[in-house]
């Protein structure tokens, strides 16, 4: 069943669906991890229901376009009519698609890139497939993603993503053979002082190496 709840930004409303993967907060961290630029123009992989490109629009101004990618229709509809909801009709799109299928039309086409992708391997036997496609790696491949992200980003463009902190050396050095160079990490931890379960991580298309590690933030990953 979909329900309508508020952003809790101005009065920018989202449609969830019970019965369909529900964001995290670990989405709106994510969407506050880096500020847009003027004219930003903007994807959101994964999109989900669009909270992240979402919540990013309503907290920053200077953003020229978003559009959403996600590849489960039911998902993607959703996503269109919160952007009805929210009359931002010539702001955002929706494109139902795989990531590796992109069309050739968004080739160098983003500024910046945002993504909270799949990442958990194993242990989907049970789950309902839905869900277990936001969850689990079934159908995009940390590899695939970044392929993605570097065909889509113009040069000097950004890619922010949010993944598990055990699997952070992999992300660097995927992102690095993607011509993806690391620019910021953020440690992200269920409480203060508590070991962290994810990382937040900025790269720019063809920088220069030089990583900036900033301060762990606490994220009770109470649902939004």
């Amino acid at each position: 069943m979909q329900v309508e709840e508020e952003l809790l930004i101005g009065n920018y409303r989202i449609l969830q669906d019970t019965a369909l993967y529900r964001f995290t907060s670990d989405a709106v961290l994510l969407a506050r991890f880096l500020r847009a630029k003027r004219g930003e123009k903007v994807a959101d992989f994964c999109s989900g229901s669009g909270i992240v490109g979402l919540h990013f629009f309503a907290e920053n101004t200077g953003v020229e376009q978003v559009t959403l990618f996600e590849m489960q229709p039911e998902l993607a509809q959703m996503s269109g009519h919160t952007v009805a909801l929210n009359h931002l009709e010539q702001i955002f799109c929706v494109e139902n698609v795989r990531l590796q299928e992109i069309p050739a039309r968004y080739v160098e086409a983003f500024s910046l890139i945002l993504c909270n992708p799949p990442y958990e391997r194993g242990g989907f036997e049970n789950a309902d497939q839905r869900k277990a496609l936001c969850r689990k790696e079934l159908s995009l491949t940390l590899d695939e993603l970044c392929t993605a992200a570097a065909r889509c980003l113009k040069f000097g463009g950004r890619f922010a993503l949010i993944h598990r902190a055990d699997r952070l050396s992999e992300v660097v050095y995927t992102l690095h053979d993607h011509g993806l160079e690391v620019k910021k990490i953020q440690p992200v931890c269920g409480k203060t002082g508590a070991k962290p379960y994810a990382v937040l991580v900025a790269a720019v298309k063809g920088g220069r190496p030089g990583t900036e590690l900033l301060p762990a933030v606490a994220n009770q990953r109470e649902g939004t």
